[in-house]
């Protein structure tokens, strides 16, 4: 997975600054200028994503629990979504934009032996989302075949890939558990370019949780949790016709 990862993200690199080139030799001819008089669009997106999470400790936990520390190291990902558009007026538009989306994240423990050495876990945490972004765009007029837009919105997700009922107590490998439904906020940026023969879209975002997702099953390792909320930047590349 780590590998696929590492290709998708050289892939999209290339393919944003080839058209990017493309766009700057074009850019004395107005592509598509009918393209804003159609009230809807459809197209796809590629993302990367940065996974990570908020983590806070109960207050208690370092008195009544041998943990040490608890970090959270963010991990690379990647989305594949639908792209539906409807202009409200000629700066405004309600864009929805189904995907899938794979991340991951790790959390770092040390723990105090008996013998007052230091015991390390890494616990990988895995989830596949299919989210169901609702986001207003703001998008300022053309210059040529360049518009400047911000983005804003919710999302509703539901993590396909969810170990919520897993029973820790006969498993060999306790897994962190995680509520199946998550919602979050999202707002950002990005640039449109008017191409040839369609619309291409570079956009960065940032996805702020806003439920616990925790499960406290009272394992060694969410017992000195107090919650777990998702938080996570995505890069994406949209293809609108």
């Amino acid at each position: 997975m780590t590998a696929l990862r590492r290709h998708l993200l050289c892939a999209l690199g290339i393919l944003v600054l080839s058209l990017s080139a493309q766009a700057q030799k074009r850019i004395r001819t107005e592509n598509l200028p009918n393209f804003d008089m159609r009230r809807l669009h459809f197209g796809f997106m590629l993302s990367v994503n940065s996974a990570d999470f908020i983590v806070q400790l109960k207050p208690t936990a370092p008195f009544t629990d041998s943990i040490l520390t608890v970090d959270h190291v963010r991990q690379p990902g990647f989305n594949l979504g639908i792209v539906t558009s409807l202009n409200l007026n000629d700066n405004l538009s309600l864009r929805f934009l189904p995907s899938l989306s794979f991340q991951d994240r790790v959390l770092h423990y040390e723990f105090r032996k008996s013998n007052g050495k230091t015991a390390i876990f890494d616990k990988s945490v895995e989830s596949t989302y299919l989210e169901f972004p609702l986001l207003l765009k703001l998008r300022s007029d053309r210059i040529n075949n360049l518009a400047v837009y911000l983005i804003g919105g919710g999302k509703f997700s539901i993590d396909m890939a969810t170990k919520k009922d897993v029973n820790n107590k006969i498993d060999d490998e306790i897994v962190i558990k995680l509520q199946k439904y998550d919602y979050s906020v999202e707002a950002g940026g990005g640039f449109d370019f008017f191409l040839t023969y369609f619309k291409f879209g570079i956009e960065l975002k940032y996805c702020l949780g806003i439920p616990n997702l925790l499960i406290d099953d009272n394992t060694r390792f969410s017992a000195p949790l107090e919650s777990l909320r998702t938080k996570n930047w995505v890069f994406t590349l949209t293809f609108e016709g």
